[in-house]
């Protein structure tokens, strides 16, 4: 059988325009139907057609180039710069324009607050084309490594571990110095350590300006690269990094928000903020919202079940599937007329007081012989106080919304939970290869998260229409 063999010095006649380049029904010519769709001044960019100064890249032509090139797993700036260059793709996509790596970088981090906006405009529109319908939204969360290295991070400890270290070291040049200034004159290694000392009092001036952060901000630990980033654990180990979320409607699985915890590493306040924004691109309460156990702060729950939204997240004992045990909490019935709990031996803990750091009632036994003579003492407690019953202030609201959970429509909600919400973070993380953010700081991170929310609403609905499809519905919105 024969070979068959290329030719690169083979005269073509190449497409007359660049707009032939790609097939009626290749998919980048959706991501440049969306871009087109996309509402500049909602985004918070003024187009500017009499502009002062150097000739500037048409914003939506940029924000095409990161959204296809973030599609395709294509963040870097340099990356991109060489994509408009022999990539046809993104040649026909930016129409031959072909700007280099420094103003893709520029571009992208001077309109981080108007990248953030792309998903909710995106969201939007999954609305019109009746892609998301807003009845149940899912929760959840992800962590993401941040531009930097933990090694960077510092704690109050680490601060005067170091300074201790520095003080002995200028110390000893200092010392060095003088001795080296006795003997010889002018030389080489006084120049050394002359060098070594500034670089050392230029540390220990830095490490002093982050213990004053860390002190006005009541932080334990605080990032040099990135201060805005936090100490996040995962199946990789601990890393410097975010707390992604993302709010995900039930119907398609599409992304209705995105979001990163600013400054906490777990999701133990996000579910009100989270649905809260969802509700708010919706223009409407959702009647369902459910997360996982990591979400159960009751306090926070109870502000979204207060605006008669049915709240499903189970308790972290509900998750873990503990059996109750003959002297958990529960086996202690509550007395609400005397305000009282009854040991399963029918004896009475009167309320004590109320714990404001921990937000809860305090019941305890009046005569602590009482509890210290049963014949349970040492099972039920080994406390020489005897037994202690902690009552949350929004107690009723805990059972109420454990009650909810167990329900039979509740729990088929629930189960829909993996397959809808972890879908999104399962692309982005391995299909788009990202296991860190490019950008630093709060608002950069919130802005990648915003093109990567859409890079994946726009490839479901890609599926659900195909590219032609998905071209006519956009048009006629």
């Amino acid at each position: 059988m024969a070979y068959i063999y290329g030719n690169r010095y083979q005269t073509e006649l190449f497409p007359p325009s660049i707009e032939e380049y790609v097939g009626q029904d290749d998919p980048v010519r959706a991501y440049d139907v969306f871009v087109e769709s996309l509402d500049l001044a909602k985004l918070g960019i003024v187009i500017e057609d009499v502009r002062v100064g150097n000739s500037a890249y048409n914003p939506k032509a940029m924000i095409k180039l990161l959204v296809y090139g973030y599609s395709y797993g294509t963040r870097s700036s340099r990356k991109l710069e060489r994509a408009c260059y022999h990539n046809v793709s993104f040649i026909w996509l930016m129409e031959g324009l072909k700007p280099d790596h420094k103003t893709i970088s520029e571009f992208r981090k001077n309109n981080k607050k108007a990248l953030k906006n792309i998903l909710k405009q995106c969201a939007q529109l999954c609305i019109k084309l009746g892609l998301i319908e807003g009845n149940t939204l899912f929760v959840d969360s992800s962590k993401i490594r941040a531009n930097a290295s933990i090694n960077n991070t510092w704690t109050k400890e680490k601060c005067d571990r170091y300074l201790i270290n520095i003080d002995e070291r200028i110390e000893s040049i200092l010392n060095e110095c003088d001795t080296i200034d006795d003997k010889e004159q002018n030389g080489s290694s006084l120049v050394k350590l002359k060098e070594e000392l500034k670089n050392k009092q230029v540390l220990k001036s830095k490490i002093q300006e982050i213990m004053k952060e860390l002190e006005k901000e009541q932080r334990k630990s605080i990032n040099s690269t990135d201060p805005e980033c936090v100490n996040v654990t995962g199946r990789q180990g601990t890393h410097a990094g975010y707390n992604a979320q993302i709010v995900v409607d039930e119907k398609h699985g599409l992304i209705v928000n995105s979001d990163v915890a600013k400054g906490e590493n777990n999701d133990y306040n996000q579910f009100k903020e989270q649905i809260e924004q969802a509700n708010k691109t919706l223009d409407k309460e959702c009647k369902n919202a459910c997360a996982d156990s990591g979400y159960s702060n009751i306090d926070n729950l109870k502000e979204i079940d207060d605006k008669n939204i049915k709240v499903i997240v189970p308790t972290t004992k509900q998750a873990s599937g503990k059996e109750t045990q003959p002297f958990d909490k529960e086996r202690f019935q509550y007395n609400e007329k005397e305000d009282c709990y009854i040991c399963p031996e029918g004896h009475k803990l009167s309320y004590s007081y109320f714990s404001e750091q921990r937000n809860k009632h305090i019941y305890r036994f009046s005569i602590a012989s009482i509890c210290l003579s049963c014949k349970h003492f040492g099972i039920c407690t080994k406390a020489k106080r005897g037994r202690t019953i902690n009552r949350l202030a929004n107690e009723t609201v805990k059972n109420k919304l454990e009650k909810q959970y167990l329900e039979k429509k509740s729990q088929e909600i629930f189960k829909l939970r993996k397959q809808k919400v972890e879908l999104p973070f399962g692309h982005i993380k391995r299909n788009l290869g990202v296991s860190s953010f490019l950008l630093k700081g709060v608002s950069g991170v919130k802005a990648e998260m915003s093109i990567l929310s859409s890079c994946f609403n726009i490839a479901r609905m890609i599926t659900i229409f195909g590219v032609i499809g998905f071209i006519e519905q956009v048009s006629m919105v």
